[in-house]
């Protein structure tokens, strides 16, 4: 059997705050089994007064959650808003009331919000904690509801990230990364506390005590030594020069440290291994680096690993730096809520550690709520690459970026003979005007080129050199000019970034001329 959470209702500045929340959890594996929330917009038309029907339904449920902000929302004949009538009415019942205000701003609020706001902690009702964005929302609701069936008994064993972590003590805790990640939330969220906060208070505000003991979460984020008490939670990079694991490695690391070290350590070995370009200062005091595979795609897939990894298993987050990708691997399944379809289109956040990714989020590691694999998706498109592909294998979820070198599978440059009977003469002469030369210029040769670096851009964008070596030519010069300008010039070849010729990330792949081209010389071929 569930209970309904009744979520305060009305305030139009609330609404997406309101459907988080159903959506949390509903698709939460813990949380659904317990609740189902009511929002009052889901009921049908009643021709009953409206007041009536939401007082109604607080009676139902068995909690009343109030999400407050600034709006008071309209008033009755007695000039109280349905906000307040839902309030008192879960109070004269003995409802449980979860109270959690969004904003740090106070002074921005309706005085009679403020004045409600007054009343409830007056009353001794439970303000979980201040919110700014809609991760720090559900995390808070998660905590509060798993307090909730503690006490009621019907959760005799906590979450694994809201467990108390067994043998750690406050002492365990570090001040400095509790102070350096007050500081840094304060710059890039403004969150609500700052550095100077006590540790114990700080770790109160996020949800990161059981009792007094710090839980799995906590020691995680600030501990010590986290690994000391959670040996597999460390992270291992490796480094191979081909496209297969072997040994010896050339370079093996593994990370111990914070969550927040972990990532800075493991995003700083990959862009360290690949390819890198740096600019000149004519447009800031910095020079530009450019990397061939992008920072922040890197960084989300490491963080997602480390976010959302079960930490109850013996294996480790793994970083695999291949010639040809990198991939990144991570104990733990996807929720029986989102598919590897659903990860790649907009979807609801579901984090697995909710009261892990909420600091990250403060912190900056982590954007709003669900977008992470779609920004990573548009990082490395923006940079001429393959969209990053997703599998689940033997309890593993894997990320796979591309690199430019590399492609999805093995291509062969193809096998093509020099006789003059390999090209027609109106093939000649196509690939003459092309080039912009005469077609007695178009050996069969020079033919064979241009077809060997049209092949070689057809399944999958390919670099400058890539095309280059595609046709055994040393000379990068004679190539740029004699084939890889003139194919871009008549459209044979598309650069990926066009507005950036000389990118360094630069991909070329194969024009509709050219297609049309190659499929009118196969039907040629087949006698069609």
């Amino acid at each position: 059997m569930t209970d309904g959470i009744f979520v305060s209702s009305v305030q139009r500045e609330l609404a997406e705050e309101r459907r988080a929340i159903r959506e949390f959890v509903s698709t939460n594996q813990l949380l659904r089994r317990f609740f189902d929330v009511f929002l009052f917009e889901d009921l049908p038309a009643t021709d009953r007064r409206v007041d009536d029907v939401y007082l109604e339904h607080v009676g139902r449920c068995a909690i009343y959650l109030g999400v407050f902000g600034n709006e008071y929302g309209s008033v009755d004949a007695q000039g109280v808003s349905p906000t307040e009538r839902e309030f008192d009415h879960a109070t004269a019942l003995g409802k449980t009331r979860l109270i959690l205000l969004k904003g740090i701003d106070d002074s921005a609020r309706d005085p009679r919000m403020r004045s409600l706001i007054e009343k409830a902690v007056g009353q001794g009702q439970l303000i979980r904690k201040r919110f700014s964005e809609v991760d720090g929302l559900t995390s808070a609701v998660y905590a509060s509801l798993v307090d909730h069936l503690e006490r009621t008994g019907r959760l005799r064993t906590k979450p694994f990230d809201a467990a108390a972590c067994p043998d750690a003590t406050l002492a365990d805790i570090s001040s400095d990364a509790v102070e350096l990640f007050l500081s840094r939330a304060r710059q890039v969220r403004g969150y609500a506390l700052g550095p100077g906060t006590p540790t114990k208070q700080a770790l109160i505000h996020l949800n990161l005590l059981d009792g007094e003991t710090p839980s799995h979460a906590a020691v995680l984020l600030f501990g010590l030594k986290p690994q000391h008490f959670l040996v597999t939670s460390e992270v291992k990079c490796a480094h191979f020069h081909g496209t297969e694991v072997g040994k010896p490695i050339p370079s093996y690391q593994i990370y111990r440290g914070t969550l927040f070290e972990l990532i800075d350590q493991a995003v700083d070995f990959v862009m360290s291994k690949v390819a890198r370009s740096v600019g000149t200062r004519a447009e800031s005091v910095q020079s530009p680096v450019e990397y061939e595979l992008p920072p922040e795609a890197v960084a989300e897939a490491i963080v997602n690993a480390v976010a959302h990894r079960d930490y109850t298993s013996n294996a480790s987050v793994q970083v695999s730096l291949f010639a040809d990708r990198l991939e990144v691997w991570n104990p733990g399944e996807l929720p029986p809520a989102l598919t590897i379809e659903q990860l790649q289109r907009p979807h609801a956040s579901v984090p697995r550690n909710p009261l892990i990714a909420e600091p990250l989020f403060l912190a900056g590691y982590v954007e709003k709520a669900g977008t992470g694999i779609l920004d990573m998706i548009a990082r490395c498109r923006e940079a001429g690459l393959p969209a990053p592909e997703f599998r689940q294998e033997g309890g593993e979820f894997i990320q796979v970026l591309r690199r430019p070198g590399g492609v999805a599978t093995p291509q062969v440059t193809p096998q093509v003979t020099t006789s003059s009977k390999t090209f027609s003469d109106s093939e000649l002469s196509d690939i003459a005007s092309v080039l912009g030369v005469t077609t007695p210029q178009v050996t069969p040769q020079v033919a064979t080129q241009v077809l060997r670096i049209i092949e070689a851009a057809r399944t999958a964008p390919a670099s400058r050199e890539e095309l280059q070596r595609a046709t055994n030519l040393s000379d990068r010069k004679h190539f740029r000019t004699a084939y890889l300008e003139p194919l871009v010039k008549a459209g044979w070849l598309e650069r990926t970034i066009p507005e950036k010729p000389t990118s360094r990330l630069q991909r070329y792949r194969l024009g509709e001329p050219a297609r049309t081209w190659l499929t009118r010389r196969s039907r040629a071929r087949r006698g069609q």
